[in-house]
């Protein structure tokens, strides 16, 4: 019986989940439940200067917002210390690594010496052991590294699960500082180290990490331990053809919650960025698991189009069930101090047709709840002298008529009939002075969701 499929999310906690670890994340998690196996959190938090405890929460409430649950984690590498100090004990006494004891200004006098004769900088392995070498006495008061022994020669190769067989030659590369001085694994280690003891079958990550992936198997094979399958997706391009980045462009998964998108939707977005299921633009998480089997992934750059994500994201409301929807608007309504009612599932159902987010929604709620400012230039152009006594007819019917569409309709009717008018000339006054807007649902509709008192006061500021 083979192994059971474990997959893994690992991000740094320098800064929020960008988009692109958010995709990784998302074809991780699908691809173990795909295959009814288990998913890892793991926070690589070994760049102790830059780690932060907001960071980490960050990415805990990213996770959690996308409906990306874990089935182990999420599980800190600053906690492993241990683990990693006895493998690196291991290695030593196998002499697959080796202490070094390079001063930084050593190493680049090395460099700036190989660049001088055209050479690719490379660690020229003065403290490496080996047979009838003689190293260098070693200097007090100098702390070293670990190396890793990587072969001098020879391939690595593997076959890749997005881009196909991928060789780099061991020349390419040097022999690896897995520990720092401090006592501090480097990431090319530790996440080797973490992959062997969770048992992780399938990595997705993405494709920068293809020039680390020779050192880590070559650790891998050094440690006597069971190779993954590594999958290198391509990165995400923002507008500007640029890759998005924490440090370019990137927008945290977060500020896309706060901004008014649905996690649904976000998730149906990011899984198209790179990966597709036929012609299938709209689908169910559920769906996507029973597609996902680790085929059909892109070999090229996806381009990140927020007009698109809004589109998708628009469908994604009109689909959403009324109440459902309200509390979500509820929740954005709130951040302005506006508590709303019982009739907000309903005015969501009447306005979620012409809105891409629960913020543009909140903003057509809260003219039902609190104090508006029309429009000034559509205030000029349809609240003129000559409407000005129409609108008061409309006010004295819907003063006294029931309040329900029907009976609003009917004293819209009488109104336009008593003035001899047709209906945009009064529909766009009456939603100026009571949406702000001249461009709204059916006016009756409108109406019947306000309180009575607070449409009658808005026309007579007319």
């Amino acid at each position: 019986m083979s192994a059971p499929i474990r997959t893994r999310i690992a991000p740094s906690p320098t800064g929020f989940l960008h988009l692109g670890t958010a995709r990784t994340a998302l074809y991780s998690w699908a691809y173990a439940r795909h295959h009814g196996g288990e998913f890892v959190l793991r926070i690589e938090d070994t760049d102790v200067a830059r780690s932060t405890q907001d960071s980490t929460d960050q990415i805990l409430a990213s996770m959690h917002w996308l409906g990306l649950d874990y089935d182990e984690g999420p599980i800190y590498q600053m906690q492993r210390l241990e683990r990693y100090r006895e493998v690196i004990a291991q290695m030593l006494a196998a002499g697959t690594a080796y202490h070094c004891y390079c001063t930084p200004a050593e190493l680049d006098d090395m460099r700036e010496a190989q660049r001088a004769r055209g050479e690719k900088t490379l660690y020229d392995r003065r403290w490496r052991p080996e047979p009838g070498k003689v190293l260098p006495p070693v200097p007090e008061g100098v702390p070293p590294v670990v190396r890793f022994c990587n072969p001098p020669a020879g391939d690595v190769t593997w076959n890749d699960l997005v881009k196909g067989e991928i060789t780099i030659n061991n020349r390419e590369i040097d022999d690896l500082i897995i520990l720092r001085p401090d006592g501090v694994p480097t990431y090319n280690f530790a996440v080797v180290v973490d992959d062997w003891d969770m048992n992780i079958t399938h990595v997705f990550r993405g494709d920068e990490h293809i020039n680390n992936t020779p050192w880590q198997i070559n650790i891998f094979r050094a440690l006597g331990a069971p190779l993954p399958a590594y999958g290198h997706v391509p990165v995400i391009l923002g507008d500007d053809g640029q890759k998005l980045s924490k440090r370019r462009g990137a927008v945290s998964v977060t500020a896309y919650e706060e901004n008014g998108y649905l996690p649904e939707a976000m998730l149906n977005y990011l899984a198209r960025l790179g990966w597709s299921h036929g012609d299938d633009e709209l689908f169910t998480r559920e769906q996507m698991v029973s597609w996902f089997d680790g085929s059909h992934l892109s070999k090229s750059p996806a381009q990140w189009d927020a007009a698109k994500l809004s589109w998708v994201n628009a469908q994604y409301i009109k689909a959403k069930p009324d109440d459902a929807l309200a509390s979500l608007v509820a929740a954005q309504l709130k951040k302005r101090g506006i508590e709303a009612d019982d009739r907000l599932p309903a005015i969501c159902a009447l306005f979620k047709d012409r809105c891409e987010t629960t913020v543009a929604l909140a903003d057509w709620a809260a003219a039902f709840y609190a104090d508006i400012t029309p429009n000034a230039d559509e205030r000029a152009l349809h609240v003129t002298e000559a409407v000005r006594p129409v609108l008061a007819t409309l006010a004295d019917k819907l003063s006294a008529s029931a309040w329900n569409k029907p009976a609003i309709s009917a004293a819209i009717k009488e109104t336009l009939a008593a003035h001899g008018l047709k209906m945009p000339q009064l529909a766009m006054p009456v939603r100026v002075l009571v949406m702000g807007t001249a461009q709204t649902p059916s006016l009756d509709a409108v109406l019947e969701l306000h309180d009575r008192q607070v449409v009658l006061a808005r026309l007579q500021k007319a």
